[in-house]
């Protein structure tokens, strides 16, 4: 059977602390800019990542191409070849001048014609071609390594906001275990969840799942596909809360689970368990990925740990839903205090088909905060 609503309260940001989040962070990248002795910063975004470019100007793309330039002295600018866009940035932005540029390379381009000193770009490859070209009378060096840093290296208010945005995901996830039911389709379920998080005031959530049984490889968006009784149904549910996103990965069974099914699952809980137990200051992404790879080896399933099955073991959680660091075994950037991940042993079982449980966290002086409270088990709707 379902549980019973999880008791959510989480604390609320007031007006002026939500004004202050992104104030902290243009500080800290003017600092950053100031020590690597760059004059202007270029940050790219689009409808898909927009990270980078949030990070300066705390506007959140959703369509089209942006570009910003920061310069050492604070002024930004940031530049929409959406007219929508633009009109919302306008209206969402403070300190940001906002420019309308239908032919956004060039118009940025005329803008870094004149700038002076050391020009960097975040991330650069990310920019048109135009801008890049050497017959350009100015050169972006690429400094997304820096941006990178600052933002997986987190404030404590963007964890705050992480915090919050792992609440409203246990939520949702309650939610989704209601909206299962035997002859609904799988958009349904996503329209009930997103119902939800809108009616909390919350604007995005990237959302995948899957139903079925053996023949499930993965999850995908939400397709007409119905659920059907005996259904695994696995969801990866990732809402943003002030532009900042927490994940939750859990699996449940459209009736009662079987014996397979039970065994299959409690390997899953036993490698991310194993995971969140790697997660500490000095380990890598690295040993959080052997840690719950292991695991499988050690049940012979090491097979299903490799990119034929599975694309990663968790990943970063920030203003983007897939931030770095990637979890992964041949990844070895280390973990500091404040970082913010989502562990995930998500792959495909042999015996019953694939399988999802991951929960988000950040790093602590000793180890791991976890911040899902949605229980480890499969659940039976």
């Amino acid at each position: 059977m379902v549980d019973g609503p999880i008791p959510i309260t989480p604390s609320r940001p007031t007006e002026m602390e939500k004004k202050m989040l992104p104030q902290e962070r243009r500080r800290r990248l003017l600092a950053a800019m100031a020590e690597a002795g760059i004059e202007h910063m270029v940050l790219y975004g689009n409808g898909w990542q927009g990270d980078y470019l949030r990070y300066a100007t705390d506007f959140g793309i959703l369509e089209g191409h942006g570009t910003a330039i920061v310069a050492a002295n604070g002024t930004t600018q940031l530049f929409l070849d959406s007219a929508t866009d633009a009109e919302r940035a306008a209206a969402e932005t403070d300190d940001v001048e906002i420019h309308l540029a239908p032919d956004i390379a060039s118009t940025v381009g005329a803008q870094l014609e004149r700038a002076t000193g050391y020009l960097a770009a975040a991330p650069r490859r990310f920019l048109p071609q135009w801008l890049t070209r050497q017959q350009r009378n100015f050169a972006l060096t690429d400094c997304t390594a820096l941006l990178d840093r600052l933002m997986m290296h987190k404030l404590p208010s963007e964890n705050a906001a992480i915090r919050r945005a792992a609440k409203i995901a246990d939520e949702a996830y309650e939610v989704f275990l209601h909206a299962v039911k035997p002859g609904r389709k799988q958009y349904e379920l996503v329209a009930d969840v997103e119902s939800y998080l809108r009616s909390r005031g919350c604007p995005d959530n990237f959302m995948i799942l899957g139903s079925g049984g053996k023949d499930v490889l993965g999850m995908t968006p939400p397709s007409e596909r119905r659920i059907a009784a005996g259904d695994l149904v696995t969801t990866e549910l990732t809402p943003a809360v002030d532009g900042y996103y927490a994940q939750i990965c859990r699996t449940c069974v459209a009736g009662k689970a079987t014996e397979a099914q039970l065994r299959a699952f409690d390997l899953f809980r036993e490698a991310l368990e194993a995971g969140i137990a790697a997660v500490k200051p000095g380990a890598t992404a690295a040993d959080v990925a052997r840690a719950e790879n292991d695991v499988f080896r050690r049940h012979g399933l090491g097979e299903y740990t490799s990119s034929k099955w599975t694309r990663v073991r968790g990943h970063g959680m920030g203003l983007f839903a897939d931030s770095k660091p990637h979890i992964l075994e041949d990844v070895d950037v280390p973990l500091v205090p404040g970082m913010a991940l989502i562990v995930h042993p998500n792959t495909y079982h042999p015996d019953v088909g694939y399988l999802v449980l991951g929960d988000a966290v950040v790093v602590t002086e000793t180890g791991a905060e976890v911040l899902c409270g949605t229980p480890r088990r499969l659940f039976e709707v």
